[in-house]
C-alpha cells in the first residue's frame, strides 16, 4: 500500500511538473488598458489590440501588409458591388456557442450602430447571409477596400448578447459612457478569454481551450495585463522582471534596454506620417513649386530621425510607407542645401523671405523638437521662421483656422491605404464633400481626379499604378514636407519571440507569441 502511495505521489509530481512547465504566463505592461470589453464601443488602438487578443476578424493584416484568412477561409468578388466571404467551420465562441454566418451579420449590424464605427462603414450597404457559412458584403458603389475593412469585422456571439441584463437594459446595447452588459461581459472566438477585469488595475486572460487555430505556434496560456502610465515606471518594471513585455518604450530609454542583457528592444515602422503643410493661400511665396522644393531640400529629415528621433522612426519621402500599394522605391529624401539655395534664387528669393510656423508640443513624438530643428534648417537658406508651439488642446483650434503659413500634421490612415492620406490631406479642400478636410492650402485638380478614380478601381494592379502616380505628382510638386513614419517600440525578455507577432498597425498578435 505504501509503495502504491509513493508511486501515485511520484506520478502526481511528474504530471504537476509537466503542466507547470507547459504553462506560459505573459505579464504585460502597457501605457493604458482597454476602456471596455465591448469591442464595438470605441475605435481606438487599445481596443483594436484587445480585439486581436480575444476575438478574430474575417481577415487579418500580416507583417508584409498583405491579408491572411482568419474567420473567413477565402473570398471572391461576385460583382462590382459584392464581396463574398466563405466562413470557417467548426469554430466556437468562448460561451460554447457555434460560430455561423448569423453572428457575422449580427456583429456587422451592431457595429453600424456604434458612433465610432458608423463613418468607417459608410461605404457599405449591408451584410447578407447566403447560407450558414457564407456572407456577402455589398457596397453602395464600387469600392476596392472591402478587404481592408474586413480587418475590422470581428465576430461577436449573437446568442450571448440576447435578452436584457439585471438592470433591464438590452445586453446588446452599445453604450460609450455608463454601465452596460457588454462593458464587462464578452464572448468571442479569440485565442484568449477574459477571466478577470478591474479597469485601470488589471486585465487577465486565459487561453481558450477550444480555440480553432491549432496550427498557431503560440504557447502563452495566460496573460496578465497591468496598465503602467508612466514611462519610467513601465521601463523599470521590465528591467526588474516584474513584467515580461512593455509598450511603448520611450526613445530616451532605448539605450537602457539595449544595455541590459536580460531584455531586448524591438521596433517596427508604423504608418503614421509626420509632415509640415505649406499654406499657399496665406503666403504667396509658397505658391511657387521651386520655393516649396527649396524648403523640402533644406530639411534634413534623415538627420532628424537619427539625432532627434534616435532611430525610432523611418525616414519618409512620400505619404504611404513600404507595403502600401502607393509606395515607390524611387522616391528618396532630398536633403541638399546647395540645391535649396539655388532653387530659392531661381524663384526670385535669393535674399529669402519670412514665414510663420506652428506645431503641437505634446501630440507626436518629439514634435516641438522637430519643429525647432526645421526652423533652424530653413534659416540656413535665408527663410526666417516665426515658430510657435503649443499643447494639442490649443493647437487643433489653430490648425482648423489655418493660423500659420507652415503647420505640422501627423496622419494614420484607418484603411491602411494611401488613398486615405490624399483624401484628407492632399485633395482640394471641399467643405461639402469633406475632401481635403486637413489640407492647408495645396490644390491640384489632377490629384483630385486620380484620388477619386482610385476609390472605385477594383483592379488592384491598376489601382496601385494610380496611387503611385499621385505620389509622384506630390513629390514633384513638393506638396508637403515629409519627415518620417513613427515607429512602434516594444521591450521584452530575451526569451520572447516578438518580431513575428508585430505589425505596422501596432496590434501585437499575442495568440501567436512563442515563449522559449
Amino acid at each position: 500500500m505504501k509503495k502504491i502511495t509513493l508511486l501515485m505521489l511520484s506520478l502526481f509530481l511528474v504530471l504537476s511538473f509537466t503542466v507547470s512547465a507547459g504553462a506560459k504566463t505573459l505579464k504585460v505592461g502597457l501605457d493604458a488598458d482597454p476602456v471596455s470589453l465591448d469591442l464595438q464601443v470605441q475605435l481606438s488602438g487599445g481596443m483594436m489590440q484587445l480585439s486581436h487578443w480575444i476575438a478574430d476578424p474575417l481577415v487579418r493584416w500580416t507583417k508584409e501588409m498583405t491579408f491572411e484568412p482568419r474567420l473567413a477561409t477565402k473570398w471572391e468578388r461576385v460583382d462590382e458591388l459584392t464581396m463574398r466571404f466563405y466562413l470557417r467551420k467548426g469554430v466556437k465562441f468562448h460561451s460554447g456557442n457555434p460560430f455561423t454566418a448569423k453572428d457575422v451579420k449580427w456583429s456587422f449590424d451592431r457595429m453600424r450602430s456604434s458612433g465610432d464605427f458608423k463613418g468607417l462603414l459608410e461605404p457599405f450597404e449591408g451584410c447578407y447571409i447566403v447560407d450558414d457559412y457564407t456572407v456577402d458584403f455589398k457596397t453602395k458603389k464600387t469600392y476596392p477596400l472591402v478587404l481592408n475593412m474586413a480587418t475590422y469585422f470581428f465576430a461577436m456571439d449573437s446568442e450571448f448578447y440576447q435578452g436584457t441584463d439585471a438592470n433591464g437594459q438590452p445586453k446588446d446595447m452599445v453604450l460609450k459612457i455608463g454601465e452596460s452588459f457588454a462593458l464587462n461581459n464578452v464572448s468571442t472566438t479569440g485565442a484568449f478569454k477574459v477571466t478577470k477585469r478591474e479597469h485601470n488595475v488589471v486585465l487577465e486572460m486565459e487561453r481558450f481551450e477550444d480555440y480553432w487555430d491549432t496550427k498557431s505556434p503560440g504557447n502563452v496560456t495566460k496573460i496578465i495585463l497591468t496598465p503602467i502610465k508612466e514611462n519610467a515606471t513601465r521601463v523599470a518594471a521590465l528591467l526588474s522582471g516584474d513584467v515580461d513585455f512593455i509598450s511603448p518604450v520611450p526613445p530616451q530609454d532605448f539605450r537602457r534596454i539595449h544595455s541590459d542583457d536580460k531584455v531586448k528592444l524591438v521596433t517596427i515602422s508604423g504608418s503614421r506620417i509626420i509632415t509640415f503643410q505649406m499654406n499657399q493661400n496665406r503666403n504667396p511665396a509658397l505658391k511657387d513649386a521651386r520655393v516649396r522644393q527649396a524648403i523640402v531640400h533644406a530639411v534634413n529629415n534623415t538627420g532628424i530621425v537619427k539625432k532627434i528621433m534616435k532611430g525610432t522612426a523611418t525616414v519618409a519621402a512620400q505619404q504611404g510607407p513600404r507595403g502600401f500599394a502607393s509606395y515607390k522605391e524611387s522616391l528618396k529624401p532630398r536633403y541638399d542645401l546647395n540645391k535649396a539655395k539655388a532653387l530659392l534664387k531661381e524663384a526670385g528669393y535669393a535674399n529669402g523671405f519670412e514665414v510663420t510656423m506652428m506645431a503641437p508640443n505634446n501630440r507626436y513624438v518629439n514634435d516641438a523638437k522637430i519643429a525647432e530643428a526645421t526652423a533652424q534648417m530653413l534659416e540656413k537658406i535665408g527663410i526666417k521662421v516665426n515658430l510657435k508651439t503649443m499643447p494639442k488642446a490649443q493647437y487643433w483650434n489653430e490648425f482648423d483656422a489655418r493660423a500659420a503659413d507652415i503647420m505640422m500634421i501627423g496622419w494614420h490612415p484607418d484603411t491602411e491605404d494611401s488613398g486615405n492620406f490624399s483624401e484628407f490631406l492632399m485633395m482640394c479642400e471641399n467643405k461639402e464633400t469633406g475632401y481635403g478636410a486637413y489640407n492647408s492650402g495645396y490644390c491640384n485638380p489632377k490629384v483630385d481626379e486620380l484620388t477619386i478614380a482610385a476609390q472605385s478601381e477594383t483592379d488592384l494592379e491598376k489601382r496601385a499604378g494610380i496611387l503611385q502616380e499621385i505620389e509622384q505628382i506630390l513629390y514633384d510638386d513638393a506638396a508637403f514636407v515629409p519627415f518620417h513614419w513613427q515607429n512602434h517600440s516594444y521591450g521584452g525578455k530575451k526569451n520572447l519571440r516578438i518580431k513575428p507577432i508585430i505589425n505596422a498597425m501596432n496590434f501585437p498578435y499575442f495568440g501567436d507569441l512563442v515563449v522559449e
